[in-house]
């Protein structure tokens, strides 16, 4: 009886460790088994994401997924989002990762994961080369216009009191850009690809960035949990910073190279 006991309680465990299959599997094996990486990405905010004149998704964002995608040898599915549905993309399992000029915060750090940085948002204060100043102490009896609610409005807010400057608050960055094309505001705070849109808009206008304010890292965002996801996202970042592709996609676009600290020597 004993013997039958025993080989009862084996069959049992052979059956548990068998429909465990499943959930012993995690996200990039199932990436991987569909063939398919679905990437969270907003194509509303130029030049990161934007649609072109066939409709079809452009920009250094979609550019860095169409790389990651093809080096994984992977077909490639952006799922549309805006800024306040990436993060709840992935959550939810409606995205694999997020590529959406993604700044690391500590707040978000505490929802999901952050990968190495690949590229950079840069903060800046622009204007038309009528205004002259170089730094925050500079703005001393001028305006400074900004989208409301974004960084530059709450960091020019904490700053505006003690160094004797005013913060002018556009509701988004379409009108932003209108009011310093058509010279309502001299100078603007907001990324580097905005100040360059308002050239673009009125070149007479010759707007350009002053100062930079802050360079913050822009990262893929996994969700919790997915340590090997991670893990090969770090060394895919890595590999292409060193040989310099996540650098010329960054450069097509902001016209400008990725910082130094950013760009590591390729190992040989």
């Amino acid at each position: 009886m004993m013997k039958q006991g025993v080989v009862a309680a084996i069959a049992m465990l052979a059956g548990l460790v068998a429909n465990a299959g499943p959930v012993l599997a995690d996200q990039l094996d199932d990436i991987m088994r569909a063939g398919t990486i679905r990437i969270s990405t907003d194509v509303a905010i130029p030049p990161a994401g934007m649609l072109n004149g066939q409709m079809q998704p452009i920009g250094s964002d979609v550019e860095t997924a169409q790389l990651l995608a093809k080096d994984w040898s992977l077909k490639l599915e952006i799922v549309p989002t805006t800024g306040s549905t990436r993060i709840p993309n992935a959550l939810s399992g409606r995205a694999d990762i997020i590529i959406s000029t993604l700044s690391v915060t500590p707040e978000r750090a505490k929802i999901i994961d952050f990968s190495r940085a690949y590229t950079i948002l840069q903060s800046v204060v622009g204007g038309s080369p009528t205004v002259q100043v170089d730094s925050i102490a500079g703005l001393k009896g001028m305006s400074v216009a900004v989208t409301r609610g974004t960084t530059q409005d709450t960091k020019l807010t904490g700053l505006a009191g003690a160094n004797g400057f005013t913060v002018q608050r556009y509701d988004d960055d379409a009108t932003l850009v209108t009011a310093g094309a058509t010279g309502q505001s001299k100078l603007i705070s907001t990324s580097v690809a905005l100040v360059d849109a308002v050239k673009q808009k009125n070149p007479a206008s010759e707007f350009a960035p002053k100062f930079v304010i802050d360079n913050f890292d822009i990262a893929i965002g996994v969700k919790k949990g997915e340590p090997r996801l991670l893990a090969k996202l770090n060394e895919w970042v890595l590999a292409n910073l060193q040989n310099g592709k996540l650098n010329t996609i960054y450069k097509t676009y902001y016209k400008v190279d990725l910082p130094n600290s950013m760009r590591p020597p390729e190992v040989h």
